[in-house]
């Protein structure tokens, strides 16, 4: 096995060095792991085999390097064994991405697209605020990237505003100007980040003049100007007080249409404060799925892997429910799967971060999202995994065993299913114990399949 190590998140060169090294050395995918500087290694891993020096050589297109240097900087964790994989690939089949089907072209170019929307966004809402005055001062904005693209975003800054000494921070590195070269400093948190600035209320003002309340279309405006970004910008503040509601909307009905799109609630729940969480947490990990999907699947909340991923159910709990779903007959890409909590609760301990469970004040603060997921999804069965699940699922303490086995109907028509969640058969010790109750959950999946096809043959 092979244990690559890259020096920062956005090192192209150094995983195109090691790439390769590798390749030319035929050493297939499976065999590398891929991590940056700083990660914790896994316990108890053996010691790195050392590259050969690398003998030969190969040609790729020219494409797959524009490609791999844009796609490279997605906070996708897999982005590195994903490059390389394809970059074996390419030594074979030379034409491959010119195959758009193809599952790792596809996810490499939706990476890159993703990196390059997230690029534009970064140009379009950095809003910088003045520090000091006249030949002293200095301007300084706050920006949360999704993805690793400061150092490529910056060089356009450089371009507009080549006559003022400016810095960008942000989590993950800070990007300054000096009037002759860009340079890059760790990031910051953001109660570093600058108040506003003398001219911001006179910016404001001008901009509620100008401002025509009857022609904002929210969703949309989501969807170019996603709300993540509302809280950097000075005139957005103004958005909301001067949108005039509609006579007969009512307040339940303002929710429900602030449903209808599950990416406009993933937007704004990036945002979340309702409780404390948010503070140690990498991200808030909203839900994931089809829209149109007749099971939702509830767990507790995302952990360590899902945290760095932003994404549920992608470490040891969701191989085991992967493996639970196949068994039970239930295709996981035709479900949605979340979680009660959205953010990450734990304990550090050194470089390890032990799951914390959560609290009942932590479970309601939270339930917001649950309840606007479900009415956006209109799912007709909710799967409650575990203690947490269905504490949020049935707005109440709600015990396992007693529950479990047998749908359950909610107050709002949807159907209810009850059962343990899967981390909770990792933990299990004994051997006999853990297949029994993999069984059982295996078991409970099936009786949520068995709902679904006597429902389309009632339809």
């Amino acid at each position: 096995m092979h244990h690559i190590t890259l020096d920062s998140e956005t090192d192209f060169d150094g995983w195109r060095k090691a790439a390769r090294a590798l390749a030319l050395g035929d050493v297939k995918p499976s065999d590398v792991s891929w991590r940056v500087t700083g990660d914790a290694p896994e316990l108890f891993e053996p010691a790195a085999a050392p590259l050969e020096p690398p003998h030969g050589t190969f040609n790729v297109p020219a494409k797959f390097v524009e490609l791999a240097e844009v796609a490279i900087l997605h906070r996708n964790p897999e982005r590195f064994a994903l490059l390389y994989r394809l970059l074996y690939r390419l030594r074979i089949h030379h034409d491959v991405l010119e195959l758009a089907t193809d599952p790792d072209v596809a996810e490499v170019a939706a990476m890159a697209k993703a990196v390059r929307r997230d690029e534009h966004k970064m140009h379009a809402f950095v809003r910088f605020r003045e520090i000091g005055r006249e030949h002293k001062s200095h301007f300084v904005a706050w920006f949360e990237p999704e993805h690793h693209i400061v150092e490529l975003a910056a060089p356009f800054f450089a371009r507009r505003f080549a006559d003022m000494p400016w810095s960008i921070l942000t989590p993950d590195v800070c990007a300054h100007w000096d009037g002759h070269a860009v340079s890059i400093t760790p990031g910051v948190a953001k109660s570093e980040a600058p108040t506003a600035d003398r001219l911001e209320e006179t910016w404001r003002s001008y901009y509620a003049s100008i401002f025509n309340p009857a022609r904002l279309k929210v969703q949309a405006t989501s969807k170019e100007m996603p709300r993540k970004y509302w809280r950097n910008l000075p005139e957005a503040s103004l958005i909301n007080p001067l949108k005039p509601p509609k006579a007969n909307d009512t307040a339940s009905e303002m929710a429900r249409k602030q449903a209808d799109d599950i990416e406009m609630l993933r937007e704004e729940a990036a945002d979340c404060r309702a409780c404390h969480l948010y503070k140690d947490a990498t991200q808030t990990v909203f839900g994931e799925g089809r829209q149109t999907a007749r099971i939702m699947l509830v767990g507790e909340q995302p952990g360590d892997k899902e945290d760095i991923a932003g994404k549920p159910f992608v470490g040891p709990a969701g191989q085991m429910l992967d493996r639970a779903l196949e068994e039970a007959g239930i295709d996981r890409r035709t479900v949605y799967v979340t979680n009660a909590v959205k953010h990450f609760k734990f304990v550090p301990r050194g470089k390890i971060r032990l799951h914390q469970k959560p609290n009942t004040p932590e479970i309601k603060a939270c339930r917001q999202w649950y309840e606007r997921e479900l009415a956006a999804i209109k799912p007709e069965l909710v799967v409650a995994m575990g203690a947490t699940a269905a504490q949020s699922v049935f707005g109440k303490i709600t015990p396992i065993n007693k529950n479990r086995g047998r749908p359950i109907d909610l107050d709002d028509g949807t159907r209810a299913l009850v059962t343990v969640h899967p981390s909770y058969l990792l933990r299990l010790p004994d051997a006999e114990a853990k297949a029994r109750e993999y069984r059982r959950f295996v078991q409970d999946l099936k009786i949520a399949a068995d709902v679904l096809r006597k429902s389309a043959h009632a339809a």
